[in-house]
């Protein structure tokens, strides 16, 4: 068996992790990176044309419109689930990478996980860390104020 790589293990919970999964993962990262191409929008503005100019040979007819509703509907419909998928794994690796950092910082370590709270939770929160940054505010501008006085008196007493 050497040399054969092992698979990862299965995340509990979770479809076979070599499985549909990955395959659904890999295939909405790929479409999401090529449909975000300038090449994928002339492509789509190049069938809207064709079909545009294919008008009159169809007489505008119920089936010439059809045609591009269908298709438009049933492209929409895809892309949402494969953007979705794709911001999903974006979010969450971000979140990661925001808890790791605040893991190995000065950072109060309490804010890791904080995404699962409810909407309550997070405006709480929010609300007490705006409430703290506007008192470290205030308290920074007295420290300066107290120091340009400080110079003040100092310049006034070596004149």
């Amino acid at each position: 068996m050497a040399g054969k790589k092992a698979k990862p293990p299965k995340k509990p919970g979770s479809e076979d992790a070599g499985g549909f999964s990955r395959f659904f993962g890999d295939l909405a990262n790929k479409t999401s990176q090529a449909a975000g191409r300038a090449s994928a929008f002339m492509i789509a503005a190049g069938v809207v044309l064709v079909w545009a100019i294919t008008g009159p040979l169809f007489q505008y007819s119920d089936t010439w419109q059809l045609v591009i509703n269908t298709g438009t509907t049933i492209v929409t419909f895809l892309m949402v689930f494969l953007i979705q998928n794709s911001q999903n794994r974006d979010s969450a690796a971000i979140q990661v990478k925001l808890d790791e950092l605040i893991r190995v910082s000065s950072a109060q370590n309490s804010f890791v996980g904080i995404e699962h709270l409810t909407d309550d939770e997070l405006e709480e929160i929010r609300d007490k860390c705006e409430r703290r940054a506007e008192a470290e505010k205030a308290g920074e501008e007295s420290v300066k104020r107290a120091g340009k006085k400080a110079e003040e008196a100092a310049d006034r007493a070596s004149a």
